[in-house]
């Protein structure tokens, strides 16, 4: 049995190589668009959840939290009691800023002495969390205008003092990059699935595997080894160019990171390879991969935060393995992830894989007889 997958295998391998152009494609885009998106992707705020930690009850702490409830790009989400609150909130992606008020500010507004106003932004998305570090900054910097005018003073009274956990200098290829090893393993192994039993069918050769010894799973796990091959070097690839070149730190667990891949990887080949089923023609099966693809990437929280979709589209998310490999490769490379935070990560990947796969049995051996 293995001798006969592994002779399919080689045989998928030299049908991908040989020829220039399917060189190309698996090499030269990639790399183009790594390039691309590493250096000039960005992203757009549309609202700053936050929630307020304020141990001050003095009227100058309230006129600063009313001109916060008062923005329209800030919604609140928490009043906060303790500081042993702010982690978590931040944490579970609840909050991306925390306005934190100290005990003495209205005292020491009032003496005239600078105080000091913490705010804590998640800054995993640089970009939101500089975006959000300008509202805040806009917001401090009227409060303090109105307060020298209405007490003829000079200097900010109040002095803002930023702090951003995971990504401390809110540095945006922290962000970017980690998501482009999800997006651009998706794209090659989608393609190199999607086309394989289509190209078999158009080519005329499909019928000479059906003479052969090789039973339909086994044909199917014979298509299914290339593209998963092919990804987990790609991946491992991207993932080496993003930590030695362009310096993304890599904290968390290389193990859990390869699970988190093999998962992603067999939901993608399964998704391709029911694709590439379903499909008559390469022109079929390349339209398919693209109708799969382009909503997988926008749905995945790559582009926009998911928690700003509307309720239905949440919904839709649910059953794209690329939204939850996202969390996987920000939480090992940001947040120093291991395998006990991912394991909610990791089982719709696997569920997804397993489900695309029988279908693709199914339909493989339906079409086959």
């Amino acid at each position: 049995m293995w001798r006969r997958i592994l002779a399919l295998v080689r045989k998928e391998f030299l049908a991908l190589l040989r020829d220039p152009k399917s060189r190309i494609v698996l090499i030269g885009p990639p790399l183009i668009q790594l390039l691309v998106f590493g250096y000039a992707a960005t992203f757009d705020l549309q609202e700053v959840p936050y929630a307020v930690y304020n141990e001050d009850r003095g009227a100058a702490a309230r006129d600063l939290l009313a001109a916060f409830a008062g923005a329209p790009s800030f919604q609140k989400v928490a009043d906060l009691h303790a500081e042993a609150e702010i982690a978590p909130l931040v944490d579970a992606r609840r909050a991306l800023v925390v306005v934190h008020i100290g005990p003495r500010f209205t005292a020491d507004l009032l003496a005239g002495r600078p105080a000091p106003l913490q705010v804590i932004i998640d800054g995993r998305n640089s970009n939101t969390a500089m975006v959000a570090q300008n509202y805040v900054r806009s917001i401090v910097d009227r409060y303090n205008d109105g307060w020298i005018a209405a007490r003829d003073r000079q200097g900010p009274p109040a002095r803002l003092v930023m702090r951003a956990w995971f990504n401390p200098n809110l540095e945006s290829r922290w962000f970017f990059i980690p998501g482009i090893i999800g997006m651009l393993t998706l794209v090659v192994t989608m393609l190199v699935t999607a086309l394989t039993v289509a190209r078999e069918r158009e080519q005329g050769t499909f019928d000479q595997l059906l003479v052969t010894p090789l039973r339909p799973d086994e044909m199917l796990l014979g298509k299914m080894v290339p593209g998963f091959v092919i990804g987990f070097v790609q991946a491992t690839a991207i993932l080496l160019v993003a930590t030695l070149w362009f310096r993304v730190p890599f904290l968390g667990s290389l193990p859990a990171f390869y699970v988190g891949l093999a998962l992603f990887l067999l939901s993608s080949v399964g998704a391709g390879l029911l694709i590439s089923a379903l499909s008559a023609t390469q022109q079929q099966g390349l339209l398919g991969a693209f109708v799969f693809m382009v909503p997988a990437v926008i749905l995945s929280g790559f582009a926009t935060p998911i928690e700003n979709m509307p309720a239905f589209v949440q919904t839709l998310t649910l059953i794209d393995p690329l939204r939850y490999f996202l969390v996987v490769l920000r939480k090992v490379f940001l947040e120093g992830a291991g395998f006990a935070l991912l394991v909610d990560q990791f089982w719709p990947m696997a569920l997804i894989g397993v489900v695309t796969l029988v279908l693709a049995g199914w339909l493989f051996r339906h079409r086959m007889y």
